[in-house]
């Protein structure tokens, strides 16, 4: 039973006690029945609202995931290895050619990235800084 129709039955039970609405007491509870009334249609509106949003959230969520795949994906994925790179041996998955190892003076992450890579334009990717980069 939904908000709305809980707020209609305590109507009709009230109706069905014929109370006298000349009284006090009366007046009162008819005046908190029409507001329970009003209170409920609101909280209904207010779900619809609710639930309008979520799914434009999710598609906003998705179209994101959509966009940051075009961006992102490809470029961790060709760019840099995630793997430990110790001695490169994660680059052999990606094989990326000759690679070369660098650690980030910000963060401390170990980056290994391959020569397509111009080691003066290097970012970290963990931390975002722009790593200085002395590659022989």
């Amino acid at each position: 039973m939904s908000i709305t129709e809980k707020a209609a039955y305590l109507k009709g039970l009230a109706e069905g006690l014929e109370l006298d609405t000349t009284t006090k007491e009366g007046k009162l509870i008819n005046a908190l029945l029409d507001m329970v009334g009003e209170l409920a249609a609101k909280v209904d509106e207010l779900e619809g609202d609710i639930a309008e949003l979520t799914e434009y959230a999710e598609e906003l969520d998705e179209d994101l995931g959509d966009v940051e795949e075009l961006l992102y994906d490809d470029e961790d994925e060709d760019d840099y290895c995630d793997g430990d790179c110790e001695g490169c041996d994660g680059c052999d998955d990606y094989d990326m050619g000759e690679t070369f190892e660098v650690e980030c003076a910000k963060c401390g992450e170990t980056i290994c990235f391959d020569e397509s890579i111009d080691p003066d334009n290097l970012i970290c990717p963990a931390c975002g800084a722009k790593i200085s980069c002395k590659c022989e």
